[in-house]
C-alpha cells in the first residue's frame, strides 16, 4: 500500500478536477452532440429482485410482476427466469489517485474474479482520459488476471473522463448480444464536460446494460480521516467534498441502469460486495411488453412485485428490492 500523504492525494484530485474547467470551455466551441436514439417494438426489461439480506429471490412467476409504462400498466407478453453465464466488462480507473492505492486496487479486481463462475465471460478495459481495451470477452480467468498486469496508471495531472469513457463503452457493447454488465472500479472523480455527463445519463437510462459501481475511494477517505486528526486544512475539506460528489455520481449512474453502487472500505466489505455482484450477474427475471404508444419519446419504466397472499410472506415482500432499467425510447408512428 502506498505511503503517500493525504496532501499529495488532495493535490492529484484537485488537479484532475481542474481539467474539467477546460473541458467546459471547449464544450461551447465543439457544439452539443446528438443524443443516441434507439426505438424498439418490444421492450425487454431485466429485473433483479433481492431480499433484505441481498439474496436473489427465486421462484417468482409472471403474475407476481406488474409493468408500468409512464405510469400505465402494460400486459407482460414475455417472461423467463434467467440463470446463465454473465458477460462482465470490468472498467477500471487508471488515473493518478488510484496509482497511490495500486495494491488495494488490483487486489479488488482479483477478488471479483474469485467470485465469478467459470463460464462467466470477462473483458477488461481501463480508462483515464479515454477507455482502452486490455482484453476482449473471455471465460479464461487466467487471461483476465494477466490483463491486470498490463494496467498502467497515468501519473501526471491528466483527465479522469469517467462519463465520456462509460459512454464510449456503452457504444461498444451495443453490438454485444445477451446479458451485459459493466462493473466499474472507480473513485468516481469525473473531469468530463457537463454535456458528456448529460449524454451519458440519457444513454444509461435507455440502455440494456446494467452497471454496478464499486468505489475505490475508501482508501482515500481513510487517509483523509487520519490527516484530519493531525490538522484541519482547506485542501482536506475541499477533497472531502470532491469525494462526496464522486460517490453521488457513482450512485446516480449505477441506479439509472437498475444497478447498484457499493462503497467498501475494508477487505471484509469487498468480499461481501463481490459475492453479491457475482450473484446479480447471473440471476435475473426477464420481462417483455409491447409499447402501446408510438410517440418516439422517452418513457419511464416501473416494475412492481406483487406481495404474496400470506401475512408472513407479505411482510417479507415489503422488504424486497427491485432493480431494473429506468426507461426506453418508444417507436415512432409509422
Amino acid at each position: 500500500m502506498s505511503v503517500f500523504s493525504f496532501p499529495t492525494i488532495a493535490l492529484l484530485l484537485a488537479a484532475a478536477l481542474c481539467a474539467s474547467s477546460s473541458a467546459e470551455a471547449q464544450e461551447n466551441q465543439e457544439g452539443k452532440k446528438t443524443p443516441i436514439e434507439v426505438a424498439v417494438e418490444r421492450v425487454n426489461v431485466g429485473v433483479v429482485v433481492t431480499d433484505r439480506n441481498g439474496h436473489f429471490v427465486e421462484g417468482l412467476r409472471r403474475e407476481d410482476f406488474r409493468v408500468l409504462d409512464n405510469g400505465i400498466e402494460q400486459p407482460i407478453n414475455g417472461f423467463t427466469a434467467i440463470e446463465e453465464p454473465g458477460q462482465v466488462l470490468l472498467l477500471i480507473e487508471a488515473g493518478p489517485a488510484v496509482y497511490l492505492l495500486e495494491s488495494g486496487h488490483v487486489w479488488a479486481a482479483n477478488t471479483l474474479l474469485d467470485g465469478l463462475a467459470a463460464d462467466d465471460r470477462v473483458a477488461v478495459v481501463k480508462y483515464a482520459d479515454s477507455p482502452a481495451t486490455l482484453l476482449d470477452f473471455t471465460a479464461d480467468k487466467r487471461a483476465v488476471d494477466a490483463a491486470f498486469g498490463q494496467l498502467r496508471f497515468n501519473l501526471g495531472f491528466g483527465s479522469l473522463n469517467l462519463s465520456s469513457s462509460v459512454s464510449k463503452v456503452l457504444e461498444w457493447l451495443a453490438n454485444v448480444t445477451g446479458k451485459k454488465t459493466i462493473v466499474l472500479l472507480s473513485t468516481g472523480v469525473d473531469t468530463s464536460s457537463s454535456n458528456e455527463a448529460a449524454l451519458l445519463m440519457q444513454q444509461l437510462k435507455v440502455s440494456d446494460v446494467r452497471l454496478l459501481a464499486v468505489s475505490l475511494a475508501g482508501g482515500l477517505q481513510n487517509t483523509q480521516s487520519r490527516s484530519k486528526k493531525k490538522s484541519a486544512t482547506k485542501d482536506s475539506g475541499e477533497t472531502a467534498q470532491q469525494l462526496e460528489q464522486a460517490g453521488l455520481l457513482l450512485r446516480q449512474i449505477a441506479e439509472s441502469t437498475g444497478g447498484r453502487a457499493y462503497f467498501p472500505a475494508s477487505a471484509k466489505e469487498f468480499d461481501s460486495v463481490y459475492a453479491e455482484i457475482a450473484q446479480l450477474i447471473r440471476h435475473e427475471y426477464s420481462l417483455a411488453f409491447a409499447p402501446t404508444i408510438r410517440d418516439a419519446q422517452i418513457h419511464s419504466i416501473e416494475i412492481r412485485v406483487n406481495a404474496p397472499q400470506t401475512p408472513a410472506s407479505s411482510k417479507q415482500a415489503a422488504g424486497y428490492r427491485v432493480d431494473h432499467r429506468q426507461a426506453y425510447i418508444a417507436p415512432a408512428t409509422r
